[in-house]
């Protein structure tokens, strides 16, 4: 049902989890990450407690084999659950439980790690990784984590057609820098990528305007002139 991504860019120190799926609204139940900690995502049968959870774990200061082998061995359910991990310095970590659904793989290395189940390819999760280290790390991590995605994307996805998608990317603040989602259409990952060329030019204005309001640019919109 679903292909993944979480990452670190060691450029900037931000976190990113981008997910794909044919069920809708994947993104609001499986894609986590926290400023200075790090990033999740929980899949196949989705347990959406163990993204917060694995982050908690993280902020402790737990590297990311450990927090994956701590939920793998208490999560309610563990057998059926699929983790992605990555920690404050780049390690990352990968659980895939024997209730996993049909084909499935997971690939990862320093500063990146995917996975993914029902998959049309065992190659989906090393093409993400691969389209992820091979990026321009000048780039926003979000058009990396979207590169990733439409390259897993060309490697065949998921079995049958993806419905929806997003990723959420964290910098300094307590809230996230971007937090996109296409919770149902035919072509999601195409408009993610629209919606982020939307929101692209704009993020750190909408941080600008609420950490320093009095020197933030104008609002853009009518009658803000």
């Amino acid at each position: 049902m679903t292909f993944s991504i979480a990452a670190r860019c060691a450029r900037t120190g931000q976190f990113g989890s981008a997910v794909v799926s044919s069920s809708p609204a994947v993104a609001a139940r499986c894609a986590w990450a926290r400023a200075g900690v790090g990033a999740v995502t929980t899949q196949n049968v989705t347990d959406p407690r163990l993204g917060p959870a694995g982050l908690d774990l993280l902020a402790r200061g737990l590297t990311a084999d450990e927090c994956c082998a701590v939920l793998a061995r208490t999560a309610s359910g563990s057998a059926f659950r699929q983790l992605t991990i990555v920690d404050r310095h780049g390690g990352t970590a990968v659980w895939s439980g024997s209730g996993t659904l049909g084909l499935y793989g997971s690939a990862r290395g320093v500063d990146v790690v995917s996975a993914g189940n029902l998959l049309a390819d065992i190659a989906v999760p090393g093409a993400i990784v691969q389209a992820f280290a091979g990026s321009d790390p000048a780039l926003e991590l979000g058009d990396r984590l979207l590169l990733a995605l439409q390259a897993g994307l060309a490697a065949g996805g998921e079995a049958g057609p993806v419905h929806s998608a997003g990723m959420v990317v964290v910098d300094r603040e307590a809230w996230p820098l971007t937090d996109l989602r296409v919770d149902w259409d035919e072509r999601p990952i195409g408009r993610l990528a629209d919606i982020w060329a939307v929101w692209r030019p704009q993020m750190y204005d909408y941080v600008e305007r609420a950490l320093n309001p009095d020197a933030a640019p104008s609002y853009g919109v009518p009658g803000d002139e």
